[in-house]
């Protein structure tokens, strides 16, 4: 009696993990190849948009020798922002499947957090940026 009520947990046990591997694996075949290079490009047009946006100057108002660092911070920000747009243009030019178009989506995501640093660092409005943060 031990035994059988033994061997249904296990099989019960073993029913459950393997629903949710094949959900896992489900959820990501539903993306088609399309949408997800869809899903990529736009985020890489964004990253690129949100780059020619911006221009490292000094914010009015700001006196010269306070802002110098934050220039500093703000062109650092910018450049490794400018590194992952290179990057998941690159990506997207190689990538085929769901996703390597998953991996540039989050590499140009990654460009906008950095894109984000340097606005906040110039001192800009944050309510634009704050679009930008947001998946989906």
């Amino acid at each position: 009696m031990g035994f059988a009520v033994l061997l249904a947990l296990l099989l019960i046990a073993g029913a459950v993990v393997a629903r949710r591997r094949w959900g896992r694996a489900r959820d990501l075949s539903d993306v088609s190849d399309l949408d997800a290079e869809a899903d990529a490009n736009r985020w890489v047009v964004r990253l690129g948009g949100s780059l020619s946006a911006l221009d490292v100057r000094t914010p009015a108002g700001v006196d010269v020798g306070a802002s110098a660092g934050v220039d500093v911070i703000a062109a650092q920000a910018l450049t490794a922002a400018a590194e992952r747009l290179r990057t998941a243009r690159d990506e997207l030019a190689t990538a085929r499947t769901a996703a390597q178009y998953a991996l540039v989506a989050r590499t140009a995501v990654e460009g906008l957090a950095h894109v984000r640093a340097a606005r906040t660092s110039l001192g800009l409005d944050q309510a634009e940026a704050d679009g930008l943060m947001r998946i989906g």
